[in-house]
């Protein structure tokens, strides 16, 4: 049985752990909901229902994708009947 050993980047660990991490917006779920990355160490996180950052774990990585395509077909709904609506007012 093969064990396969995973090297860290110790540099970029070290960084975060001295000046704190460097948080990018990666994905934009809602417009409350997102997801970030550190640029240095690469540590995912998300927008609990709270509003707090909390790891990104695969159940989260589930729930944004859920919310995130009931969001987006809301929104095409929503769009879609305005559209409607404008067609049927007289000029």
């Amino acid at each position: 049985m093969k064990t396969t050993t995973q090297k860290t980047a110790i540099i970029p660990k070290l960084y975060c752990n001295i000046f704190g991490h460097d948080y990018e917006v990666t994905r934009k779920v809602t417009h409350h909901v997102k997801e970030y990355t550190c640029s240095h160490c690469k540590k995912q996180l998300t927008t609990n229902s709270n509003g707090n950052l909390t790891e990104l774990t695969p159940k989260y990585r589930e729930i944004n994708s859920i919310l995130e395509r009931m969001y987006t077909q809301r929104i095409m709904r929503l769009q879609n009947r305005a559209y409607n609506q404008n067609l049927r007012m007289p000029a």
